[in-house]
């Protein structure tokens, strides 16, 4: 039974101090967000993500416009399978 207490305390111990020693590495500063996007004419957006050095664009016709972040420039065009 005191096996049993000792090894719970220290398991707790172990993963409280697991949680906040990886926690401010957890909670770095996501990357800004651009100042402004220049989507093709008649897009309009519906959702937002980005990377580090990129940042996507969901359409209303279900394609995903992801651009550079540095020079802003469109990368790459994905359409959505089913899409309109």
């Amino acid at each position: 039974m005191i096996l049993l207490t000792l090894t719970m305390i220290v398991g707790v111990i172990t993963i409280v101090w697991v949680i906040v020693t990886r926690m401010p590495q957890a909670m770095q500063r996501p990357p800004a967000l651009p100042d402004s996007i220049t989507l093709p004419d008649g897009t309009r957006a519906t959702a937002f993500t980005q990377g580090a050095d990129w940042y996507a664009v969901v359409t209303a016709t279900d394609q995903i416009l992801i651009f550079d972040r540095a020079s802003g420039a469109l990368r790459q065009t994905v359409t959505l399978l089913g899409g309109s």
